[in-house]
């Protein structure tokens, strides 16, 4: 396929770029990386990927001077489409730091799974059960799609009606939202082989 959409990826230091940009270029897109808001003024469609700490995250989005532009562009509801910590920072709070207030664009928290036998971080391949398999981007994923995942925390959405999909670890958590134009996944689709370049391109289809 090809894009024609402008397509830039939040770069602040500390995000799985690498993959994600690559995954991108070989669904024929030109992701443009993006560190400054004026950068973001020409935007069709935004990619936050998210990797480290909650409030490291936070703090170098602050000093980018990009949070008040990223809240601005989801509220507005453009094409926006969160991985990972990229995920967990639309929340208020995280349970990972402490005091540090999120983007704050959903109500709820991040919470570290809790003590089990299963390990932590829950690492590798895991399906995410969707709520509704023929709803763009999901479509042509089945209902039971696996993707890959690493993290330690996950977002606890205080409305129900975000979730887009369910994993189980220990405990089910909501492994992805939407709402809009707006999508966000605790796995890593970049990572995830055919299902999540399927998803990918599904989101680059339907905002081209």
């Amino acid at each position: 396929m090809t894009c024609d959409s402008t397509i830039g990826v939040i770069d602040y230091g500390g995000g799985n770029i690498r993959s994600l940009l690559k995954a991108l270029e070989t669904l024929g897109a030109s992701p443009q990386l993006v560190t400054s808001p004026a950068q973001m003024e020409n935007l069709d469609l935004v990619f936050f990927p998210g990797q480290g700490a909650f409030g490291d995250c936070m703090e170098k989005l602050e000093r980018l001077g990009l949070v008040e532009s990223l809240v601005a562009w989801i509220k507005a509801d453009k094409p926006f489409f969160g991985i990972c910590v990229g995920y967990q920072l639309l929340f208020e709070r995280s349970e990972e730091s402490p005091g540090v207030k999120g983007l704050s664009v959903f109500e709820g928290k991040v919470t570290r799974f809790p003590g089990t036998k299963l390990k932590v971080p829950h690492m590798g391949w895991n399906n995410a059960l969707l709520r509704d398999a023929s709803a763009a981007p999901w479509t042509d994923l089945g209902h039971g799609p696996y993707f890959y995942y690493v993290h330690s925390y996950f977002p606890s959405p205080a409305d129900p009606s975000l979730v887009a999909a369910e994993t189980e670890y220990g405990v089910t958590f909501a492994g992805a939202i939407q709402r809009g134009r707006l999508i966000a996944t605790q796995f890593h689709p970049e990572k995830s082989q055919k299902a999540g370049m399927t998803l990918i391109a599904n989101f680059l289809s339907a905002h081209a």
